[in-house]
């Protein structure tokens, strides 16, 4: 029989605000959605849909 070696691997902490997905999302969450977008769940998935369309033309994600 062999030795094994275990080998730790330090994970970094969670980090969202470096995360691209999670910068977007919050964009949408809290500054393009509209209210009534959560009236229903049609209504969200449309609105998230037109967000996802129109990125990069009439929503954009400054760092000014």
């Amino acid at each position: 029989m062999g030795l094994t070696t275990t080998t730790i691997f330090e994970l970094p902490s969670y980090s969202p605000e470096l995360n691209l997905i999670e910068i977007l999302w919050r964009f949408i969450k809290y500054e393009w959605i509209e209210i009534d977008a959560y009236s229903s769940w049609q209504n969200f998935v449309a609105s998230i849909e037109k967000i996802l369309r129109e990125f990069g033309k009439n929503y954009v994600i400054n760092f000014v």
